[in-house]
C-alpha cells in the first residue's frame, strides 16, 4: 500500500534534526569521550576531553552551538519504495528544512558559491544522497558536515597490485598527514571498493554508524581495529597537542569493485561529530 507523506513534515523532521544535530551530541559520542579521557596519558589531552565534554554540556543545556563550524549539511535519505511524497518536491523540502533550521537556531551560514563566494545567507542548500528501499517508511540522517575534518579527506583509485597493505599505508599516511588541522579527536570513515563517487559516499554514510561498533563482517572488523591502533601510534593526540588518542573510531564501508582498480575514500570527522536521525 502506498503511504503518503507531506512535504511540510519533512521540512520541520529536517529542521528539528539541524537543530539538534549542531546542539546535542549523541550519547554514543560522550562515551567515547568519557573513555578516551580515560585512556589518554597525557595530562594535556585529559583536559583537552574535559573541556570538550564541558562544551557539550553547555551546548546542550543553552541550546548553543557545538562549533563555531556549524557545517554544511549532509542527508542521506533511505526512501521506502512504497512512500509518496506530497506537497510539493522532495529536495526543495530538505532545502527548506535546513533554511528554517539555521535561521531559528541562530547558527553560522558556512554555505557560499564556489566561484564567487557569496553566502547564502542560511546555510542551504545541502547535499542530499537518496537511496530506494523496501517498505512504507522514509529515514532521514542529517550531519552538519565541519570542513576542519573535510578538507582533508582524500580518494584515490590504486591498481590492483597495491595490495591491502598498500591500502592500510595510504589510510594512515592520511591521517598523518592531516596532523591537528581536522581537530583530533577524530572519527575515520573509509570506503573501499566501487567507484570513485561510491567510495567517498560510503565513507561518508559509515560516519553514521554508533561509536564503538564493528562491523559485521569479521574480516572488515579486523581492519577497522587494526587501523585504530595504528592511527593511535601516530601520537598526534586530542588537538594536535601529542597522545595517544587521536581517532576515536575507524568505520570500513565496502562494495565490489572492477578488477582493474581499489577505489579508496577517506572521510575525516571532527570530534563535533554531530548527526541525528529520525523515521516518518
Amino acid at each position: 500500500m502506498i503511504r503518503e507523506i507531506r512535504t511540510e513534515k519533512i521540512i520541520q523532521a529536517v529542521r528539528d534534526l539541524c537543530i539538534e544535530a549542531n546542539t546535542d551530541i549523541g550519547e554514543d559520542l560522550l562515551k567515547a569521550y568519557e573513555e578516551g579521557m580515560n585512556a589518554e596519558e597525557s595530562p594535556i589531552g585529559k583536559e583537552i576531553f574535559q573541556q570538550m565534554l564541558e562544551n557539550a554540556r553547555v551546548a546542550r543545556e543553552k541550546k548553543l552551538a557545538l562549533c563555531q563550524d556549524t557545517g554544511l549539511v549532509v542527508v542521506f535519505a533511505d526512501m521506502g519504495q512504497d512512500v509518496h511524497v506530497t506537497g510539493g518536491d522532495f529536495y526543495a523540502a530538505i532545502h527548506e528544512g535546513v533554511r528554517r533550521g539555521y535561521l531559528e537556531g541562530y547558527f553560522r551560514s558556512s554555505v557560499v558559491e564556489p566561484i564567487t563566494r557569496k553566502v547564502s545567507g542560511d546555510n542551504s542548500p545541502a547535499i542530499i544522497h537518496v537511496t530506494i528501499v523496501p517498505g512504507s517508511r522514509l529515514l532521514l540522517n542529517v550531519i552538519p558536515k565541519g570542513f576542519g575534518g573535510e578538507n582533508f579527506s582524500k580518494v584515490v583509485l590504486f591498481p590492483p597490485s597495491v595490495g591491502m597493505s598498500g591500502v592500510m599505508d595510504f589510510i594512515i599516511e592520511t591521517i598523518r598527514n592531516a596532523g591537528s588541522s581536522p581537530c583530533p579527536p577524530i572519527i575515520v570513515g573509509v570506503g573501499i571498493g566501487g567507484t570513485m563517487e561510491k567510495a567517498a559516499i560510503m565513507a561518508k554514510r559509515t560516519l553514521f554508524r554508533p561509536l564503538g561498533s564493528s562491523h559485521p563482517d569479521p574480516v572488515v572488523a579486523g581492519l577497522e581495529r587494526t587501523l585504530l591502533d595504528e592511527i593511535n601510534k601516530l601520537g598526534i593526540g586530542p588537538q594536535g597537542l601529542g597522545g595517544k588518542v587521536t581517532a576515536l573510531d575507524v568505520h570500513i564501508e565496502t562494495f565490489p569493485t572492477h578488477i582493474a582498480s581499489i577505489p579508496v575514500a577517506v572521510n575525516i570527522q571532527c570530534n563535533s561529530h554531530r548527526h541525528k536521525e529520525v523515521i516518518l
